[in-house]
């Protein structure tokens, strides 16, 4: 396999991957909307919370506080200081295309994140107490939304970087996991349903997807 058809290879993949996450999303904002998933969250979200007391979930106190720190990695400040890190890294190295990549990646999703949030204007859950406090609205999760952003881009980054494929392949596993453990984290603490993270996770891999497709072409336009 030459290299052009490899790189034609990868376009098509993550065209495909951009495809279905919007169809994803588009379904899941369709359901909800209509509250035909209004059951099925509320079901998820009892089913973690001790039957004595809707305030205490599941599981060992120490567990909520390995679940919290795991979502704090989604928060905006990890996220800040992660993106700043990786930026100026990507500045000193010149590699400039990159470096755009993972700044309107992430600026450009935390406000579609925000005009979603804002279009759908979906309450958090009132069924279960809070773990977190939380001010924004709840469809999509921006947790869920801003983690598959920055560490599947910032994982992808990585493993180019990498010649060795099963590297690779567990650099792009890692960054997989860690989203979905913050996604999960949110329903666990209470914060989000069940559909709001599988939004954010869609809706987040396809801003993912659309951003690397555009460095793509702008890199192929530059080679010419």
């Amino acid at each position: 396999m030459t290299d052009y058809s490899s790189r034609e290879l990868k376009i098509l993949v993550n065209l495909f991957i951009l495809v279905t996450a919007v169809l994803v999303f588009a379904l899941v904002a369709k359901e909800v909307v209509q509250g035909e998933t209004q059951k099925f969250d509320e079901l998820v979200l009892n089913s973690l919370r001790s039957g004595e007391t809707e305030k205490l979930p599941i599981g060992p106190a120490w567990l909520t506080g390995i679940i919290t720190d795991v979502t704090a990695l989604g928060g905006a400040t990890v996220i800040f200081l992660i993106t700043a890190a990786v930026f100026f890294y990507l500045l000193i190295q010149r590699k400039y295309e990159f470096m755009w990549l993972i700044l309107i990646a992430t600026i450009g999703g935390a406000l579609l994140s925000f005009g979603l949030k804002e279009l759908f204007a979906r309450e958090r859950p009132p069924l279960v107490y809070h773990l977190l406090t939380v001010k924004s609205m709840s469809f999509p999760s921006g947790h869920a939304m801003i983690s598959s952003i920055v560490y599947l881009t910032q994982g992808a980054l990585l493993a180019k970087a990498q010649s060795n494929k099963n590297l690779k392949v567990y650099i792009l596993t890692i960054a997989v996991f860690l989203v979905f453990l913050i996604g999960v984290s949110r329903i666990y603490l209470g914060v989000h349903y069940p559909t709001d993270v599988l939004a954010g996770w869609s809706v987040g891999l396809a801003w993912a997807s659309l951003c690397w497709l555009a460095a793509k072409y702008l890199q192929k336009a530059k080679e010419r």
